[in-house]
């Protein structure tokens, strides 16, 4: 990718009022990020409306500060690149998913975007032996030929990206931060490690400080790039529960390793064994469920042209209570902004964003949040939904 075209594309992505969901809609009509900067200003307030029309035509100064940043990124290490959707170096797994990141950026080894792959996460306070079981079965994976893929957090990432680097398969580490920081700042050493022997992976521009609404939101690449998602150790409300919902709802399999009834970090891997999680005692285990896994229909998602993954029509999944048919929005007494702004139709997150006024780092935390209360459920094609009389 040159200067002209990696402007080109943060240009588009920084774009205030641009989210994923718009920005797929402007590529699958005009092609690419070069032909929407190109664009009359009549055909973008008709795919877009008039305010993110007059946006994608302003001047960005923030932007040409990111492109000059991101340059100079690229040019400290020939390891390091800038990967879109359409480059032939973009995981053919992860394009598979409803919401793939239209642009990665990379340092390491760029052949582990084409990896046979297994996700390992979980807890960030685990116990002895979960430390030591992510490690073992993700050195037994990567010896075996199977890539480790993690989020490089505190706890079982950690251990199970050491563990990958034990073998030749390696391990690629998906971040919420931009690729020029490092958090945990205690796993400073670990990130040089995997750049040399595994993959860095971000969707967050460079000099991107480590938000809390982030990391959630890099947990569907992790289980994204994978075929299955194997958790070790969860508490019931874990973010690595998050991750393994997003694996069942891109069609992969979901994998949990036992544990004591009396650890709390055991509970969540427990619930996902009842809901129907492959029980993993070793890496035998791992490799018969994923051995048996065949990719889901394409959605095609993230290629320009091509049409976003949808719900079956007339139908919704059984976890989500149908609304009722006269009710587009949330009551005006909703004291929540971002449940008045879903109303009780299925909404994506540009409508959510554009609805409620708030950036997608704020909408996007909440909705997690709202998931966790089980208030909110996520729908195919990165849409949300109401449960019941939430």
């Amino acid at each position: 990718m040159d200067r002209v075209e990696l402007g080109h594309w943060l240009r588009l992505m920084g774009c205030p009022g641009v989210g994923r969901r718009t920005a797929r809609r402007l590529l699958a009509r005009l092609g690419s990020p070069g032909a929407v900067a190109t664009a009359n200003a009549q055909l973008l307030v008709e795919l877009v409306g008039e305010t993110v029309a007059s946006a994608l035509q302003s001047p960005m100064p923030q932007v040409d500060e990111l492109l000059e940043r991101t340059a100079q990124w690229l040019s400290g290490d020939a390891a390091r690149a800038v990967v879109a959707v359409g480059d032939p170096r973009y995981s053919p797994l992860l394009l598979e998913t409803a919401d793939p990141p239209l642009l990665l950026y990379a340092q390491g080894r760029l052949d582990l975007l084409h990896a046979a792959s297994v996700a390992v996460v979980g807890s960030r306070r685990p116990t002895p032996q979960g430390i030591d079981t992510a490690r073992q079965l993700a050195r037994g994976l990567a010896e075996r030929g199977w890539t480790v893929v993690s989020g490089l957090a505190a706890g079982i990432d950690g251990a199970a990206h050491s563990g990958g680097l034990e073998g030749e398969a390696g391990t690629i580490a998906v971040v919420g931060t931009g690729l020029d920081q490092v958090y945990p700042r205690r796993h400073a050493e670990l990130a040089r490690r995997i750049e040399v022997g595994g993959l860095m992976l971000s969707e967050y521009p460079i000099g991107t400080s480590p938000l809390a609404s982030n990391f959630p939101q890099r947990n569907r690449i992790i289980a994204g790039l994978a075929r299955g998602t194997l958790v070790v150790e969860a508490a019931v409300r874990s973010g690595s529960l998050i991750t393994a919902r997003l694996a069942a709802d891109a069609g992969r399999e979901v994998l949990a390793v036992p544990g004591s009834i009396r650890a709390e970090q055991s509970r969540g891997c427990h619930a996902l064994i009842r809901d129907g999680a492959a029980l993993v005692e070793s890496v035998d285990d791992i490799l018969s469920a994923v051995a048996l896994w065949t990719p889901p229909p394409r959605c095609g998602a993230g290629v320009p042209g091509a049409a976003d993954c949808e719900a079956p029509s007339g139908s919704a999944p059984a976890s989500v209570a149908m609304p009722p048919e006269d009710s587009a929005q949330g009551p005006a007494t909703e004291p929540d902004p971002i449940l008045r702004a879903l109303g009780y139709d299925p909404v994506d997150l540009d409508t959510l964003m554009a609805r409620s006024g708030h950036p997608a780092a704020h909408v996007n935390a909440r909705l997690i949040e709202l998931e966790f209360e089980g208030r909110v459920g996520r729908l195919p094609g990165g849409r949300y939904q109401r449960r019941g009389a939430a």
